[in-house]
């Protein structure tokens, strides 16, 4: 299998009325076909604008400033809007947070999967009708022949998930990017709908981007992680590296501040102190050096290279420098960029 996604130096900005908001600043990542790529971070760190960018959805008063991101051997950012327009649907889907704002309430669910489905095959109205309904059966939609005739609003918040993944699913798209999918579900459904997505990978082959928060979810789907930061990559690895070799204070922090069925009980959670930065003032080092225990001068004022530990898991911190200073549980790497 080869490389169905590579991102070099993507570099994605909002120009506001207060100045311009600096969302991803020179993201580098790519995966290969089946592979299920775990992005996660704070709100605010870059996630869903990365996601956003891959699959061209960004709007005014956003723009991809710089970069490449090359799907299955092109370059979408060279692509025309009827391009975009084609692929996306097709060999690209992406499912949003929200059902409810994403499915419109005036359409029923029949209407708006064989809009899909029609737009990117030359099924006719009663077979596009049909695979909408196999669609629906596969994800778990009971009665789905009849369901389909249903409105958004008459569907429950887990059930409304589960159309937008069959909408998405509906042409076999070769990548799948799944933005917080189960977050405003409670914890039953989050798991059956973990459970679907993983059941359909399989089924299907699809890539998935995940991007989520919530390092448990991580932990069980992923085959490899990316942790964002100030709209920067942290750091990059397995599922295995991240979470039992992670590299970087930021990685660090954040395990130590999530519950884990390992930790004593009698141990408390230690949240990161100070707040993410202002991303229209980024800092000119690493964008989490105001909130590092372990920040050297160097790190307030240049951003660090990405330091390679093995092949598989890499880290920009420079703490990992020959001649920094030793920190418990941090190794030295080697940096890519000198």
């Amino acid at each position: 299998m080869g490389k169905i996604l590579e991102v070099n130096n993507l570099h994605t900005s909002f120009f506001t009325h207060l100045g311009e908001v600096q969302a991803v600043r020179g993201s580098d990542f790519s995966m290969e076909e089946g592979d299920i790529l775990g992005i996660v971070g704070e709100s605010g760190s870059g996630k869903s604008v990365t996601a956003l960018s891959v699959i061209g959805l960004i709007d005014e008063p956003g723009k991809i400033k710089e970069g490449d991101i090359i799907f299955d051997g092109k370059d979408l950012t060279e692509l025309s809007y009827k391009e975009l327009s084609d692929l996306r649907g097709n060999d690209i889907s992406m499912i949003f947070q929200d059902p409810m704002t994403s499915l419109n309430p005036v359409f029923t669910i029949k209407n708006q999967m064989m809009e899909v489905i029609r737009r990117h095959t030359d099924m006719s109205k009663a077979e596009a009708k049909q695979h909408a309904i196999k669609m629906l059966e596969i994800v778990g939609i009971p009665e789905a022949e009849a369901r389909i005739s249903s409105y958004p609003h008459e569907f429950s918040g887990g059930m409304r998930q589960r159309v937008m993944i069959a909408t998405a699913l509906s042409c076999n798209p070769k990548l799948l990017i799944a933005d917080e999918p189960s977050t405003a579900l409670d914890v039953t459904i989050q798991a059956q709908i973990l459970d679907l997505m993983l059941s359909l990978q399989k089924e299907i082959k699809t890539s998935i981007i995940l991007i989520t928060h919530d390092l448990g979810v991580i932990a069980e789907v992923c085959t490899s992680i990316i942790v964002m930061y100030g709209g920067m990559i942290m750091e990059k690895g397995t599922v295995d590296e991240i979470f039992y070799e992670a590299s970087h204070p930021y990685t660090i922090g954040l395990h130590k501040s999530v519950p884990s069925m390992s930790r004593k009980s009698n141990e408390r959670l230690v949240p990161i102190a100070g707040s993410p930065p202002d991303l229209l003032k980024p800092p000119a080092g690493c964008p989490f050096s105001p909130r590092c225990d372990h920040a050297m001068q160097i790190c307030l004022e240049l951003p660090a290279p990405m330091f390679d530990i093995n092949k598989t898991h890499c880290s920009a911190c420079w703490l990992l420098h020959e001649d920094a200073p030793k920190v418990e549980g941090i190794e030295k790497g080697e940096a890519k960029n000198g």
